[in-house]
């Protein structure tokens, strides 16, 4: 029974880790409306809270851009100083660190019409899952075209899917703890 508990230890950590993870939240911004000039974006936003781990999901014509920019180039519809340009049509920005973010269209005069969006992250970057990717897809990178009505598969805002991932590790909690217990023994 004693070499049991080193693989009880180690399967505790593991699904503690696991655990840790399953937590984020995916968002299609705009929802089946998607990153588009007619999207009431602050509307979508309000309500949410989204955390360190959660990923953005922006859907939008692949003729069309999204920029992730500082809140004075937000503030002035600006993309000059892009911190960041998606333009695959189908795009998935991870929320790596909290504080402010900011995202404008590449087109300005659809910023100026107000399709713009500010999220505020809650959590701190020891929060986030280890190796969170912050690039978008390089060359050769498998990516769909854009679709504002093409829902990704990975879309969980409802949380089933975190729900389900939570049953999981709370059914293998249970025999880990007894085996702990008949091992202590």
């Amino acid at each position: 029974m004693a070499k049991l508990l080193p693989i009880c230890i180690v399967l505790v950590l593991v699904l503690g880790a696991i655990a840790l993870t399953c937590n984020a939240t995916t968002y299609t911004v705009g929802d089946t409306s998607g990153w588009d000039i007619s999207t009431d974006l602050d509307s979508w936003a309000t309500g949410k809270t989204f955390t360190v781990g959660d990923v953005l999901v922006f859907q939008y014509s692949s003729s069309e851009s999204v920029e992730e920019v500082s809140k004075e180039s937000y503030d002035n519809c600006t993309t000059a100083n892009a911190l960041q340009t998606y333009s695959n049509g189908n795009t998935s920005v991870p929320l790596a660190r909290p504080g402010a973010w900011y995202f404008i269209p590449g087109n300005r005069m659809y910023c100026l019409g107000g399709m713009r969006l500010q999220v505020n992250v809650v959590g701190s970057p020891a929060a986030s899952p280890a190796g969170t990717p912050r690039a978008a897809p390089g060359p050769g990178a498998l990516t769909r075209p854009g679709s504002k009505s093409d829902a990704p598969s990975t879309s969980s805002s409802n949380g089933l899917l975190h729900a389900r991932s939570y049953k999981i590790v709370s059914a293998l909690i249970g025999p880990v703890a007894a085996v702990l217990w008949v091992a202590h023994l």
